[in-house]
């Protein structure tokens, strides 16, 4: 195998423009996400209420996905992608209205929430075509021998902007409130949007347009179910997201537990994507293909004893560092399955596969939430968080024991194959 380039992906330009409007868009997304957290939980008192958030864009999210992942293998993929982007900015400006001083002291306080949430219902509606149009597009930037490497790049770049976006609103709503935060994500949208407009129009490589819906639908399930490095990979993630969910609770941890306020609130939220981060890009240098199956065993095992030490500690530092290492471990997940995902989805499926991919990834992370939230609820904040963690060691041991087969995985072949292709 030939010496891995570390900027394989950046030598193109293109892929750069892409990675500087997904930069905008997630750091704006992942603010506006925060400051809704913060204010949700800052009128109800509730951490029910955070759970409701991700009920809310969940259900939309799940019985869209199959149905957007046909449609971005229809499509064109660069002005779907504005699309979506023009609408979420509808999401923000509405957001950015329901905040306005005026209409806090007219609106009862009632009718603010249920407006937040059909405002991230509607959100849920546009999830569910972003993640399938962004893989689709990342595959038509770049070759597909750099595709690993890109991958990368463009998660760490998704990392980087969840690390500054959560910190940059805890300082925001500290500093010039919640109503001109989600101003600030307004405008980070429309760059968003502007930038994309420097990527060309893509050719629409599925052979089968016009294909009947339910067919394609059939025909992507199909390949991932029986693509086991795929399906095994999306289930044990699918599980540790799910009961890992620490981060929708951590609000409540912020305001009552460690009462470090929304600066403190910040740091926590941002801890984990900066372990994910710095991960990643250890990972553009140190690639991580060889026996990928335990290699990621032991990162989500690690992410369920990260989540079980934050959950019992109520020291600051501690609970930074906890989330700090559960990105890590959680970074590392990240990296091999999107390698796995990207060199083994052909191109006319890159749509209908990813989307499959937030279904079990992606929409558990709204699951989790409100998992959490009903578990804090019903056991106690503290209780909660520990039983997720749990959850998540009782099933890599599962996974372990009962699939050596996924035990067993090993990536290197196929990048060596990717690399011949070109």
């Amino acid at each position: 195998m030939k010496k891995k380039d570390p900027y394989a992906a950046l030598r193109y330009k293109e892929f750069n423009t892409f990675l500087l409007l997904r930069f905008a868009l997630v750091f704006g997304w992942s603010m506006q996400f925060i400051v809704i957290e913060w204010q949700v939980y800052s009128i109800t008192k509730d951490p029910l209420s955070l759970g409701v958030i991700g009920l809310m864009e969940i259900i939309p999210a799940l019985s869209m996905a199959l149905f957007a992942g046909h449609i971005v293998d229809q499509r064109e993929k660069r002005n779907l992608l504005a699309t979506c982007i023009a609408l979420f900015s509808l999401i923000s400006l509405g957001l950015f209205l329901l905040t306005w001083p005026r209409i806090v002291q007219d609106w009862t306080t009632k009718t603010i929430l249920y407006s937040i949430y059909a405002l991230v219902f509607f959100g849920g509606f546009l999830r569910s075509f972003f993640g399938p149009t962004i893989f689709s597009l990342i595959a038509l930037i770049v070759p597909k021998k750099v595709y690993p490497n890109a991958a990368t790049w463009s998660s760490s770049t998704w990392q980087m902007a969840s690390v500054l976006g959560p910190a940059t609103a805890g300082i925001l709503i500290s500093a010039i409130g919640v109503h001109w935060s989600l101003c600030v994500v307004f405008g980070l949208v429309m760059l968003s949007l502007i930038v994309l407009f420097q990527i060309k129009k893509k050719p629409i490589l599925n052979p089968k347009i016009g294909e009947p819906v339910m067919q394609s639908l059939k025909e992507g399930l199909h390949f991932v179910f029986k693509t086991k490095a795929i399906l095994g990979a999306l289930t044990l993630d699918m599980v540790a997201v799910l009961f890992g969910g620490a981060i929708a609770l951590l609000p409540v941890f912020a305001q009552d537990i460690l009462k470090v306020g929304s600066e403190g609130f910040g740091v926590l939220r941002a801890a984990p994507a900066v372990g994910a981060f710095l991960t990643m890009l250890v990972t553009a240098y140190i690639p991580i293909s060889k026996n990928a199956g335990m290699k990621l065993l032991a990162a989500i095992f690690g992410f369920g004893v990260c989540i079980i030490v934050f959950g019992l500690s109520s020291i600051f530092w501690v609970s930074v560092v906890a989330l700090f290492f559960s990105g890590v471990t959680d970074g590392v997940s990240m990296v091999i399955r999107q390698t796995i995902l990207q060199i083994k989805t052909p191109d006319n499926m890159r749509g209908r596969v990813s989307s499959v991919n937030s279904m079990f990834v992606g929409s558990s992370n709204e699951l989790g939430a409100f998992e959490s939230g009903v578990t804090a609820k019903l056991m106690g904040t503290v209780t909660a968080v520990v039983f997720g963690g749990t959850m998540t060691l009782i099933t890599v041991l599962t996974t372990g024991i009962v699939s050596p087969t996924f035990r067993k995985l090993d990536l290197t072949k196929d990048l060596e194959a990717h690399e011949r292709e070109e």
